[in-house]
């Protein structure tokens, strides 16, 4: 009788557990189709920006050379110091979501120290923040509470310090590393190098735009004004993609766990009924014993 209690218990445990995972999917679900929505638009504004920036490149380049109009195309022969932006969970239960990050980051701190090249880790989200802490691996700055709530407040107080030690030479390269969203059962690892940036390889093509572009002696000051707002959209659109994909994370793993209890539930029933099914023999076994031996 106490192993059949035992299972009772167990089973009872499952289900609850079994409740807690469904709801939480459910939460995800919803939360994801708002994210979702989010980084949907925000593809659309980086098609449209980055179309903008390079037929001011363009433009450019017919008067002068870019590299020469912005330092944010400047590229040094060597690089000594690389400031890296990544972008964690502020929570866990998703799966794999937070850890594929970590990887990425990790083994870029391990090329670069294998090419001698000095590594600044810049932290968003809790998970990344405590699993360097963990391995003694220093932090240049931390976010906590932007991967969750992103807004572009924030995003350009991340960006903006690194991008002004770019500019005050204290860094020679500026990557972000998040998990983005592709869709609701799959997220992508996604390394994007902001600075320094390459020069666009445009052709002379005939374009529709309307945009009219008057040399002057403020080209590189043009040019800098839209990097800057493109590098604090960068900055965004990171933090949003990865929530998408953190939520989309998370619904497959409270998915996966809700699927997990049930069949555990249905493997539960089966032992109990065994159980239960035993012990009414053995109880028959001994009342037809019990008779025998009276006769």
């Amino acid at each position: 009788m106490s192993n059949l209690k035992d299972i009772k218990r167990k089973i009872k445990s499952v289900q609850n557990t079994q409740k807690t995972t469904r709801a939480m999917k459910l939460v995800s679900t919803a939360k994801l189709r708002k994210a979702e929505d989010v980084a949907r638009h925000s593809r659309v504004y980086a098609f449209k920006i980055n179309e903008v920036l390079s037929e001011i490149a363009y433009k450019i380049n017919q008067y002068g050379s870019v590299d020469s109009e912005s330092k944010f195309f400047n590229t040094k022969n060597s690089v000594e110091k690389v400031d890296i932006i990544f972008v964690t969970a502020d929570k866990g239960l998703c799966g794999g979501f937070n850890i594929q990050t970590i990887k990425t980051v990790r083994n870029m701190i391990n090329e670069f120290k294998a090419k001698k090249v000095k590594i600044r880790l810049r932290a968003i989200g809790k998970k990344g923040i405590e699993f360097f802490n963990f391995q003694g691996i220093e932090l240049l700055k931390t976010y906590v509470g932007y991967s969750s709530s992103p807004t572009y407040e924030k995003a350009q107080e991340v960006i903006k310090e690194a991008i002004d030690d770019f500019i005050n030479g204290v860094t020679d390269k500026v990557i972000l590393v998040h998990n983005g969203y592709n869709n609701m059962i799959s997220q992508q690892i996604r390394i994007n190098d902001i600075v320094p940036v390459e020069p666009p390889k445009i052709v002379e093509v005939e374009t529709n735009s309307l945009m009219e572009f008057e040399p002057s002696d403020d080209d590189g000051k043009i040019l800098d004004e839209l990097l800057k707002k493109y590098f604090e959209y960068s900055m965004y659109y990171a933090l949003v993609d990865s929530l998408a994909a953190e939520h989309s994370a998370r619904m497959q793993a409270m998915d996966n766990a809700t699927n997990n209890a049930k069949e555990r539930v249905r493997e539960l029933n089966l032992a109990y009924n065994k159980a239960r099914q035993q012990s009414i023999t053995t109880e028959l076994i001994e009342i037809i014993s019990g008779v025998e031996s009276m006769k």
